[in-house]
């Protein structure tokens, strides 16, 4: 089964660089234009415009599988900024929802910015861990790597039983990397896989490997 893990398009509090986990943002209004203009070639130019340069309000159709695989059932976190992202990226597919695939909850650190933070000792302490330390008031990032593996392994094994030949999962930046650094046959830590608003993985999944007991990726390669 090919499978690919996508982090949802940019947010306001991306937007200001802000730890964004438990609060249920909607995409920038930015994030969807640029989309709608990447992958839809809608013409911004008034018609006057479009008419001398040979355009008739639309350059080309563009398809998201130009970046994103096809996919034949989709996977989201119930928040609003990555059902959007699937809306947008699979439009006309049923979505379906797994909480446990949801953002770290941040604590005391949800909606500021490293510029706030940076002088509060709790907040050093957490940064020389290496991120590995609980937030304040937050979740554990140990309890919620467990708990994004069990959504992704829950949803890989239904998606097995089904003999799926693909499936995307629509999710954040944390859930990608802390799936990935477990998951994946290449072994790289939890950091190695940050990725950018909109980008994401590829993988295989195979099923013999799951029936052994081998939960694992392979094949894992960032989407260009």
């Amino acid at each position: 089964m090919k499978i690919v893990f996508i982090r949802h398009l940019k947010t306001p509090g991306n937007e200001k660089r802000q730890y964004i986990g438990r609060t249920d943002e909607e995409l920038a209004d930015r994030a969807v234009k640029d989309f709608l203009l990447r992958f839809t070639g809608a013409c911004n130019e008034d018609r006057a415009r479009c008419r001398e340069s040979g355009r008739t309000g639309i350059v080309r159709d563009r398809s998201t599988s130009s970046l994103y695989p096809p996919a034949q059932h989709i996977i989201a976190s119930p928040m609003k900024r990555c059902i959007r992202t699937a809306e947008l990226i699979y439009p006309g597919q049923e979505i379906r929802t797994e909480p446990m695939l949801r953002e770290c909850d941040f604590g005391e650190y949800e909606q500021k910015t490293y510029e706030e933070l940076r002088n509060e000792p709790e907040y050093i302490r957490w940064i020389k861990s290496g991120g590995m330390t609980a937030f304040p008031g937050g979740e554990d990032p140990a309890a919620f790597r467990r708990r994004c593996m069990a959504g992704a392994e829950k949803w890989i094994g239904i998606l097995l039983r089904k003999e799926a030949d693909s499936a995307a999962f629509i999710v954040h930046g944390g859930t990608v990397m802390a799936v990935l650094s477990e998951l994946s046959e290449d072994t790289h830590g939890f950091y190695h896989w940050q990725v950018e608003n909109g980008g994401g993985y590829a993988a295989e999944v195979r099923a013999q490997d799951w029936e052994n007991g081998r939960k694992v990726l392979r094949n894992v390669k960032r989407l260009s």
